[in-house]
C-alpha cells in the first residue's frame, strides 16, 4: 500500500503557501497568532506558555503577550493542574457563523455533497489564489482509502488537476504564455515540467471538456477536474481518489462532474 493511503491519504505535495506581506514585510503578528492556533490543531492538548513559545519559535516575551489577549478576547483558557493553555469554542463558532453566512456555499455544498456521494471520490472547490490553487471546499470520500484535504490549502497550478482547469479557463496563448517561463517543480515523478507538454495537455483537455491529474501531484492519486464561471469568479471543481478506482471510473466520473458544473451554473444565473 502507498503510504499516501495510511489509512486515509494525506496529501504529501510539495507546494510554497503564499505568506500575507504588508509595504513587503512579512505580517509577522498575524502568523504568530496563527501559528498559536495552528500548533494546537498539531498537538492537540494544552500547553504551557513555554511549550507553545518553544514549539512556535516565537520569543516567549511576544507569546506571553499573545496570549494574553486572546484569554482576555475569550479564545483560550487556562488550566491550573497542568498549568496550560487550550482554545475555547470562541473562534470555531465565529468561523461557522461566517462560513454558514457564504450565500454561494450555501446552495454549492449540498451539490458537491451530491457529487461525492454519486461518485464515492472526494470532491473538492478550488480558485486559482496568485501564482497557486486554494481549496475552498472539501468533501472528503467515505472510503476508508481516500484523497483526503483540507479547505484553505494551497496547491500548485501545474501538477493539480484543479490547476490545470484553472489555467485551462484562459484562452490558449495567455495559457501557454503563462506557464512558458514558469518554474514546474517535479511534485511527483509523473509531473510535467515541461511547458509545451504540460500546454499541450491543457490544450487537449480543453477540447475535451474535463482535466485529469494522473499521480502527478500526489503518487497514486487521479483527479478529474472542471472549470466554471460564477458571478464572473471563475472556480474549479475535482473528484479525486486513488488510481485503482479512479482509473475505472474515470469518464464516469468526469460526467457527474460536467453535470454538476452545469447545473451549478444555471442554479447562479435564477
Amino acid at each position: 500500500m502507498s503510504p499516501e493511503f495510511d489509512p486515509i491519504v494525506q496529501d504529501a505535495e510539495q507546494t510554497a503557501t503564499p505568506t500575507a506581506k504588508a509595504g513587503g514585510l512579512a505580517v509577522t503578528a498575524v502568523e504568530r497568532v496563527l501559528d498559536v492556533f495552528e500548533m494546537f490543531q498539531k498537538m492537540r492538548k494544552p500547553l504551557s506558555l513555554t511549550d507553545l513559545a518553544e514549539a512556535t519559535g516565537i520569543p516567549k516575551s511576544s507569546c506571553h503577550a499573545i496570549v494574553g489577549t486572546l484569554t482576555a478576547r475569550g479564545y483560550l483558557y487556562s488550566l491550573s493542574r497542568p498549568r496550560a493553555l487550550y482554545p475555547t469554542r470562541r473562534l470555531f463558532d465565529i468561523a461557522s457563523e461566517i462560513q454558514d453566512s457564504d450565500p454561494f456555499m450555501e446552495r454549492v455544498v449540498p451539490l458537491l455533497e451530491r457529487l461525492r456521494d454519486t461518485s464515492r471520490e472526494t470532491v473538492i472547490l478550488g480558485k486559482r489564489q496568485g501564482d497557486a490553487v486554494i481549496y475552498l471546499q472539501v468533501v472528503e470520500s467515505t472510503h476508508s482509502i481516500r484523497y483526503s484535504a483540507r479547505p484553505g490549502e494551497f496547491k500548485p497550478l501545474h501538477s493539480s488537476a484543479i490547476g490545470k482547469a484553472l489555467l485551462g479557463s484562459l484562452k490558449e496563448p495567455e495559457m501557454r504564455a503563462q506557464i512558458a517561463h514558469r518554474h514546474l517543480p517535479a511534485i511527483t515523478g509523473a509531473t510535467l515540467i515541461s511547458p509545451e507538454s504540460l500546454g499541450d495537455d491543457i490544450a487537449a483537455s480543453r477540447k475535451r471538456g474535463y482535466f485529469v491529474s494522473r499521480g502527478e501531484n500526489v503518487a497514486d492519486v487521479w483527479a478529474v477536474s472542471a472549470f466554471l464561471n460564477v458571478h464572473s469568479e471563475t472556480l474549479a471543481i475535482a473528484i479525486a481518489g486513488p488510481r485503482h478506482r479512479m482509473e475505472h471510473n474515470l469518464l464516469e466520473c468526469a460526467q457527474l462532474l460536467l453535470a454538476t458544473c452545469s447545473f451549478i451554473i444555471r442554479q447562479s444565473t435564477r
